[in-house]
């Protein structure tokens, strides 16, 4: 048995989001956020309703190998979702939203948590920086506040 100790990041991040909770809660779905992210597409969505639900599992293209992700929390009244990311041979990431109402929208606290799985694992958690976690959440959340806004896609550079 080979037991270690985790090699693991977290990074949180709270957006400033122009819509209400219910507005952007909807949009947190693997079918959904192909309406505001240019480009997104799973390989495959399994799900009773054909949007996100608790136990909807989705795939979506990566290197080794494809990441499979499963909804382990869906509960829109306390404008939450979580969902486990398996990265085979890579890592094991929990995602966690939760949306909180303000003046002007919600604010979406976003925290990602990394366990490495190995060698690929370990320089993917030495490469998850601070510094690039940021710059992922400020597209995010541009993104998501142009489709809140405009009801459109925010394209990507060159699109």
């Amino acid at each position: 048995m080979d037991i270690r100790r985790p090699n693991r990041i977290v990074r949180s991040y709270t957006q400033r989001l122009v819509g209400s909770p219910a507005q952007v809660f909807p949009l947190l779905c693997p079918v959904r956020e192909a309406d505001w992210i240019d480009g997104w597409d799973p390989l495959l969505v399994i799900s009773e309703t054909g949007v996100a639900e608790p136990g909807c599992v989705f795939v979506t293209a990566a290197q080794p190998a494809d990441a499979v992700w499963v909804i382990t929390r869906h509960d829109p009244d306390a404008g939450v979702v979580e969902m486990l990311k398996l990265s085979p041979g890579v890592t094991v990431c929990n995602l966690r939203i939760e949306l909180v109402a303000t003046a002007t929208g919600c604010d979406a606290h976003v925290s990602y948590e990394h366990t490495s799985l190995g060698p690929a694992g370990d320089a993917f958690v030495a490469d998850f920086t601070a510094e690039y976690y940021e710059q992922f959440m400020r597209d995010w959340e541009a993104r998501l506040n142009h489709y809140l806004s405009t009801g459109r896609r925010l394209g990507l550079p060159g699109r």
